[in-house]
């Protein structure tokens, strides 16, 4: 009998702990269900007003309505996006046609497009870090990298 409460209370507080999350702030969690509308990032400040740019594109793509973008130092540029619950069919489309509008109308970047949850949300919280802890442009960059690196494995 005091095995199986052993084994009870250690799996009910491995479910507990393995379920929390512990950095998220509301706004990373209610961006499931909701347009966040998260700040695009750029490492270097000279770089803002394209960034924004390139937001502009792509929620200028029918069926994107949320955009989380990121520019790192060199070339790099991250873009996460969400579509209306109706697009998700054509998810894979929309993808190749916004990293073909992209490349279009920015030749000198090389983009990352990724339309899973898990990268945007990512990019938000990276998002919600630079606006509370005003990271340097190495921890912006080596946090761009490791959510590229996250967003190029299969799974």
């Amino acid at each position: 009998m005091e095995k199986r409460l052993m084994l009870f209370i250690f799996s009910l507080s491995v479910l507990l702990f393995g379920c929390s999350t512990v950095n998220d702030t509301p706004e990373t969690r209610s961006s499931l269900v909701r347009t966040s509308n998260p700040n695009p990032i750029a490492v270097n400040n000279k770089d803002e007003k394209l960034v924004g740019d390139i937001k502009e594109t792509a929620l200028s793509i029918d069926g994107i309505y949320d955009v989380a973008v990121i520019k790192g130092e060199a070339k790099d540029c991250l873009v996460a996006f969400k579509v209306h619950h109706l697009e998700r069919f054509r998810m894979k489309k929309i993808e190749k046609q916004l990293t073909k509008e992209l490349q279009k109308q920015f030749k000198d970047l090389s983009f990352t497009v990724s339309s899973d949850f898990k990268i945007f949300l990512e990019a938000v919280r990276l998002n919600e870090k630079v606006e509370k802890e005003n990271l340097s442009k190495e921890k912006k960059e080596k946090r761009l990298q490791e959510i590229i690196k996250l967003s190029r494995e299969k799974t």
